[in-house]
């Protein structure tokens, strides 16, 4: 029998309330989102949102986008992650928040610090 090695969460409102959740690695932003607005916690009331499409993940100063599983971003078994919750209807772009644009744009706009 093979257990599945489970990510704790703990995800935090703008309000400052928290609840921690049990992932899978293969779990994505958008996995979690439907699960945490499928199960949204009794003490979350007054954060209650229209929608699951609006939850947003921030890990580490950066919006999650849906398809990125956990597992990609390799966090720990048998620690706690803190992640933000956020709603909001869209995110910033890829490249606006500092990361590296994934399409072949031919220019680039990354520099090395030593």
């Amino acid at each position: 029998c093979i257990f599945f090695k489970q990510i704790n969460l703990r995800l935090i409102l703008v309000s400052g309330k928290t609840k921690e959740f049990l992932f899978s690695p293969n779990d994505s932003a958008a996995d979690i989102a439907k699960h945490v607005y499928d199960n949204w916690p009794m003490d979350w009331e007054e954060e209650q949102v229209s929608s699951p499409n609006i939850l947003r993940l921030i890990y580490q100063g950066r919006f999650l986008h849906g398809n990125v599983t956990l597992g990609a971003l390799k966090l720990p078994f048998g620690k706690t992650t803190v992640m933000h919750l956020v709603a909001r209807e869209t995110l910033p772009e890829p490249n606006s928040q500092g990361q590296r644009n994934r399409e072949k744009t031919g220019e680039s706009n990354c520099c090395v610090i030593l």
